[in-house]
Formats: C-alpha cells, structure tokens, sequence
C-alpha cells in the first residue's frame, strides 16, 4: 500500500528508527538518506492509494506481557498468572484490533527464539519499541464527569487555592493533577477527553466492565506539572520525538489512550475497547 499512510515491513520501521537516533543533531549521510527515502520515497500528487493483495495469515503485533506477581491489580482467572496482550498491525478503523490472552507461566515452556512478525505495519505508533516494565502503584479518583454536579462544585471550590498556588485553571485542576493518571495503567478509571461516559456492559453476562488495561501515546500529561511523572522517570526515548513521555512508541489516533475494558465477573468473556 502507498500514499498517505504507506504500509511498512517492522525492519523498516526499525531501521529507520535507528538512523533517526543516530543522526540526531549531525546531519544524515549520504547513504543514510538514501535508505530513508528508500524507505518512505518522496510523495507523488496527486496521491494514489493501492492495496497489494497478501495470502497468508498476518501475525499479531506484542504488545505488552504482565504477570500477577508484579502487577497485585491485575486480578486474572482462576489458575492464570500472566497476561499477554497483542494487537493487529491495522487500523480497525480507527485503532488496532487487539487479542488477549491468560495464559500460566509455568505452562510456558515452548518460546520462540524469532518470534513471527507481520510483512507490514500500517502506521509507526503500532510498533512498540521494546521496554522493561517498572510497575509503580499509585492511587487515582475518577474523571469529574463520572462524578455528582454537587460533589463537582465542591472540587472546584477547593481546588482554587491549589490550582492558584502551581498557576493552574481550577477548572481542570483535579482532572490533570489528581483524577486520572496518564500513561500506561493496569486498573484504575478511565479518561474521558474526547467523549462523555458510557456504560459498558458485558455482552455475556451484562456486568459493568472495569478497565484492565490503558494503551497510552504519553506516559505523561502536558498540563499534569510533575504531579503524574513515572519514578524514576524514563529519560530520553529511542530517538527524536520520542522523548521520555513517549518511550514506547506507541500512537492512539492522533495522540489519545486505548482503553480495554474486561468482566470483573468472568475476564474471559470478550473484551471491549475504547479510545479516548
């Protein structure tokens, strides 16, 4: 596929990755723009979207492997210690599709040295660069909006002299200091910032889901001050833009959070997701 948002195999998207950190403040090579452009060739208009059929099954992408002797929130099935996420390389349509999956570690035996990886990925933000978990347990409210009008009011109130001393709007104070933690989560309340809140009932069972996982672009807030910065905060990502808010990789939308929401009463019925 060419054109706005070219498909690119996963060692392309490496590469390039490489070339862009090890560049960074000199100017590129010679041979390190020709790769480049080899990579992303310079735009034609006006532009041409063509699809190049592919038989064959597409692996799925890992995203994020957790085990409950690390994560004490993560609540899995009965007999079930580890949590596997992954997801398609694809939009669908407007994030990726993911899968997951409760497995016993001990049950793990068979691990592939080369694990496989799809021909193409459709977008940068859903190749995550390879990070080493430090999960760090904190404890946060809900976002105001799933709050009562009165109880509200009352928050705004007393957050004027606490937004007044850190230069802060008190409107949104609680929001982006104390209500919801940006970045990767296990648990916790989910951020509405592009939508209102909405029930999610189970479609097996009817239960209210409860999020199990947060998929964030930035592990940290523009307007959050260091109220919500990781510790010890990651430093400098893998290349340019991708700086330690961002370590990852990874990009929801066009800068937002994927939130799966699992059955408290039974984690594998289907999951939901839901990007905000």
């Amino acid at each position: 596929m060419d054109g706005i948002n070219p498909a690119l195999s996963p060692a392309d998207l490496r590469l390039e990755r490489r070339i862009l950190a090890a560049s960074h403040g000199r100017d590129l090579t010679a041979e390190e723009r020709e790769t480049l452009e080899r990579i992303r060739p310079p735009r034609t208009y006006p532009v041409r979207l063509a699809v190049q059929p592919y038989d064959g099954p597409i692996a799925m992408l890992p995203v994020a492997q957790l085990y409950a002797r690390d994560v004490p929130d993560l609540s899995p099935p009965e007999g079930k210690d580890l949590l596997q996420v992954l997801w398609c390389p694809f939009d669908h349509p407007i994030m990726p599709r993911t899968l997951l999956f409760w497995r016993s570690a001990a049950a793990v035996t068979d691990i592939l040295d080369t694990p496989p990886e799809p021909p193409a990925v459709q977008f940068d933000g859903y190749l995550p660069e390879p990070c080493v978990l430090e999960p760090e347990q904190i404890t946060e409210y809900p976002d105001h909006l799933e709050l009562s009008e009165e109880l509200q009011e009352q928050l705004k109130q007393w957050s004027v002299p606490q937004a007044a001393a850190e230069d802060m709007d008190p409107d949104t104070y609680y929001d982006c200091v104390l209500s919801n933690a940006p970045g990767w989560k296990v648990g916790g309340w989910p951020a509405w910032n592009s939508t209102d809140p909405s029930p999610q009932p189970c479609s097996e069972c009817g239960t209210g889901m409860e999020v199990l996982l947060t998929v964030a672009t930035f592990e940290e807030g523009d307007d959050a001050g260091n109220s919500w910065s990781p510790h010890p905060h990651p430093g400098a990502g893998p290349y340019p833009g991708h700086r330690g808010y961002n370590a990852t990789g990874v990009q929801i939308g066009s800068g937002y959070r994927q939130h799966l929401f699992v059955c408290p009463a039974k984690p594998e019925h289907p999951h939901i997701e839901l990007m905000t």
